[in-house]
């Protein structure tokens, strides 16, 4: 089996964001599977070129899996417009591409950004092959309720795609199962689960961070630590509010760690409230943020109050989890289920800076719970969300689609 993935977001070890489609990819080559990833040049996460330039476009990371790299109008943060302008040059880019990839048994493709989707459709419908798509977010329902996408125009077109391809998907899989009644009640004809998880081989929740500490000059402190996205969705104003109200606990810092468009204007209201107790760090590879997490005491999922993100299993969740670090939650719904029923950390409301501010003293003021919790959450991983066993899900998914269309 030969299968392409066209992922405008795809993200190595190597790079900073979101590895589910890397750590996926090795696991299908590894299983005897030949696959293509056909990717931007341009870090979704960062907007600067990623580690594989434009002179070279090819990459072979492990045998049977091969990276190629199209067009991508490079402006991705400059604004609304230029990020759309880059989605759809991606578009007809990745369509050049996967059109030149020989031997192709399924066509798999993701969303957001939903129009890669709608590319990936048109290649397995050329080569005559299943369709898979993929659902990571709620696209364009979640830029809707965050005020992204407002023309009414836009917002159509978008929706028109959406529903398309749910209605023409051979196979529509979902990351969280609070995506399965939306997908259904929009066209999707078949739904399957293969949830956000995380691998616990890479960390090691006994490890302490030291040098990571060093290098920020944490030694002795109690580390929150945020990682990820610095974006409209992700509520990271709240959080600084939250440090406002702990700048007289001394022994609590609090790291946020990452990139994205709001981070410029975030680092700049932490230092207009002399929020002294606040750190930005740049965004780290996947391969060494087992480093950073093991420098946390407790670590921060947080996205703006909408009733939508009630639907989320966010990646980052699973990976405080792993590395067996309790989760401070500022998200309601499903993962707080899971959080909860793992006794894996402290559900707070989302918004509330107060909650946010009284969760982090509390577990600053009683280690020994921090790091029960901590230690709950990496059981919890191991024994249902393990990145290889949610692999070997999907590649029996896969494995059939192929097999129903011999």
């Amino acid at each position: 089996m030969h299968v392409l993935l066209i992922h405008q977001a795809f993200t190595s070890l190597d790079e900073a964001g979101g590895t589910r489609h890397y750590e996926m990819a090795i696991y299908l080559v590894e299983h005897h599977q030949q696959m293509t990833v056909i990717t931007s040049p341009v870090s979704y996460l960062t907007g600067n070129p990623t580690n594989l330039t434009r002179s070279k476009s090819a990459q072979q990371p492990a045998e049977g899996l091969t990276i190629l790299r199209a067009y991508i109008y490079p402006a991705l943060h400059r604004s609304f417009v230029h990020r759309v302008l880059s989605f759809i040059s991606f578009m007809v880019s990745s369509f050049v591409a996967g059109l030149r990839v020989k031997g192709v048994t399924l066509v798999w493709g993701t969303s957001p950004p939903i129009f890669q989707s709608l590319t990936a459709w048109a290649v397995a419908r050329l080569k005559r092959t299943p369709f898979l798509f993929e659902v990571r977010d709620l696209w364009p329902a979640f830029a809707v309720a965050v005020g992204v996408l407002r023309h009414p125009l836009l917002i159509k077109v978008s929706e028109w795609i959406e529903r398309f391809l749910y209605a023409h998907a051979d196979l529509v899989v979902v990351n969280s199962p609070g995506f399965i009644t939306y997908v259904q009640q929009r066209g999707a004809r078949r739904v399957e689960l293969v949830p956000n998880g995380s691998e616990p081989e890479m960390f090691d929740p006994q490890a302490d961070g030291r040098q990571f500490r060093d290098q920020y000059n944490l030694a002795g402190k109690f580390v929150v630590m945020y990682a990820g996205a610095h974006g409209l969705s992700n509520d990271l104003n709240t959080l600084l509010d939250a440090a406002a109200h702990l700048l007289n606990q001394a022994e609590i810092s609090i790291v946020l760690v990452g990139a994205g468009k709001d981070k410029p204007a975030l680092f700049a209201r932490a230092a207009a409230m002399g929020l002294s107790n606040v750190i930005f760090t740049p965004p780290i590879p996947k391969g060494q943020m087992a480093q950073a997490l093991a420098a946390a005491d407790a670590c921060i999922a947080i996205l703006k109050p909408i009733e939508l993100y009630k639907t989320v299993y966010p990646n980052k969740v699973f990976d405080y989890m792993a590395a067996g670090r309790p989760v401070i939650l500022a998200i309601d719904g499903v993962i707080r289920e899971v959080v909860e029923g793992a006794g894996a950390g402290i559900f707070v409301p989302p918004g509330d800076a107060a909650k946010l501010a009284e969760a982090i003293n509390n577990l600053a003021n009683d280690r020994l719970v921090a790091r029960a919790m901590g230690l709950a959450g990496r059981r919890c991983v191991e024994s249902r969300f393990n990145r290889p066993d949610l692999a070997g899900k999907l590649a029996d998914l896969l494995s059939g689609l192929s097999r129903e269309a011999q």
